[in-house]
């Protein structure tokens, strides 16, 4: 397999490892929106949440919840936007799972996750609901 991410987890290939244990490794971003910013990645090669087996998205987010700790201990950020591009619509460039935690500081230009994206659908929340089986 010719994944980026696999490669790094097997140490093919060097990176800046901030967390390691035998299903999740976290890393420094090579390209950071912020001082900090870190990617948490599985093991186990996932292209999306979906693709991720049941038993290890708890581990996947336990990892999440430990390295904000400890960037909130080192840095002293005042928030953090922690999210996931989900398929290649959301800009997804890794076609393997990872999760971003992006400290954030007051007047750093950045804006909430609302603010990625715009796109009034026409559905109201009564057919969103309906599709949804609800």
């Amino acid at each position: 397999m010719d994944c980026l991410f696999c490669k790094i987890g097997k140490k093919e290939i060097p990176s800046e490892m901030v967390y390691e244990d035998d299903r999740v490794f976290a890393i420094l971003d090579i390209h950071p929106r912020s001082p900090g910013h870190t990617m948490i990645i599985p093991k186990l090669h996932a292209v999306t949440l979906l693709d991720l087996p049941e038993e290890e998205v708890g581990p996947l987010f336990s990892v999440v919840r430990l390295v904000t700790a400890k960037l909130e201990k080192a840095l002293r950020p005042q928030g953090f936007t922690i999210g996931i591009n989900h398929g290649e619509a959301s800009g997804q460039a890794v076609k393997h799972l990872h999760v971003h935690i992006i400290p954030r500081f007051q007047g750093d230009g950045g804006g909430s996750v609302h603010s990625v994206v715009s796109n009034q659908s026409g559905y109201s929340l009564e057919e969103v609901k309906k599709k949804l089986g609800l």
